[in-house]
């Protein structure tokens, strides 16, 4: 959790190189901003630097969040609220994490979700 927190704290301010730092080569990546998923670190990495100080987030909160452990993985599911520009945005995620051949945690799958 706390590897996601301090990601999302960067992403928040437009700098999404923690998480580049957390994605494994193999990462799929799921967001309802694109009609397929993502595949690969190069793709995701091309993906951020589009968007790489542009986002700029007033408030956010991190809800109800659930690690499963299994072995050499974590899934992390949470519920994301988020507020720019005076809207709200909601979202759920969920990341798999699977720790290396270094012993680190490295995500390989992210999917987001917008909640109604």
């Amino acid at each position: 959790m706390s590897l996601e927190k301090q990601a999302l704290a960067l992403w928040n301010d437009g700098n999404p190189d923690g998480f580049l730092e957390l994605t494994s080569e193999d990462v799929v990546y799921i967001d309802p901003a694109f009609e397929r998923k993502l595949e690969g670190k190069k793709a995701l990495e091309d993906y951020y630097n589009t968007v790489r100080g542009k986002i700029k987030i007033d408030q956010y909160e991190i809800i109800n969040p659930t690690v499963q452990l299994s072995a050499n993985v974590a899934v992390l599911t949470y519920n994301y609220v988020v507020q720019r520009d005076g809207l709200i945005f909601r979202m759920s995620c969920t990341e798999v994490y699977k720790l290396d051949i270094a012993n680190q945690w490295k995500i390989i799958h992210t999917h987001w979700s917008f909640n109604k």
